[in-house]
């Protein structure tokens, strides 16, 4: 059994760029983040897209579903953007039955050795591997299930739009 990971950017795999001083994308630090976090589950790592989360379009959110039905892999890993990551799992939700798919994310870029990716990273392949099929978001060592969570922007997590008492 399988896990496959599908790549779309997002602050996970941004970089600093010295020259221009801004973030921007050259590729994926999936697999170095793999082989940093020991993983030896086995996974199929694919790079979609490369983008901010803020520049997706229903587009682009359509050829993550589509990826998503077309893999053999029943349980997948989403590494997405932060901003617009509740609306990508609305689509999936909608579009992609009877499959376990997990989205994460990172507050902070890989590449900047601080960041909270790897931990996200870790918690999604866990969770997808004993969660029910369905659309969940795993971020900051919980997970939540797509229409029960929101980014608190003034937080910086992610927290249940109803947390049950």
């Amino acid at each position: 059994m399988s896990i496959r990971i599908l790549v779309t950017g997002g602050t996970f795999d941004k970089q600093y760029n010295e020259l221009e001083g801004t973030l921007s994308f050259r590729e994926t630090h999936l697999n170095d983040m793999l082989d940093r976090g020991r993983c030896k589950l086995p996974v199929a790592v694919e790079v979609l897209m490369m983008i901010d989360s803020l520049e997706m379009t229903d587009t682009h959110r359509a050829s993550v579903a589509a990826a998503c039905r077309g893999c053999i892999e029943q349980q997948i890993v989403i590494t997405h953007g932060t901003d617009t990551m509740v609306e990508t799992a609305r689509v999936l939700a909608a579009t992609v039955p009877g499959k376990t798919i997990v989205l994460t994310g990172a507050m902070v870029p890989f590449a900047f050795g601080s960041s909270d990716g790897l931990f996200n990273l870790g918690s999604a392949l866990s969770f997808v591997q004993v969660l029910p099929s369905g659309v969940y978001v795993a971020m900051n060592g919980r997970c939540f299930a797509w229409d029960n969570v929101r980014k608190n922007r003034q937080v910086g997590v992610f927290e249940p739009i109803n947390p049950v008492p």
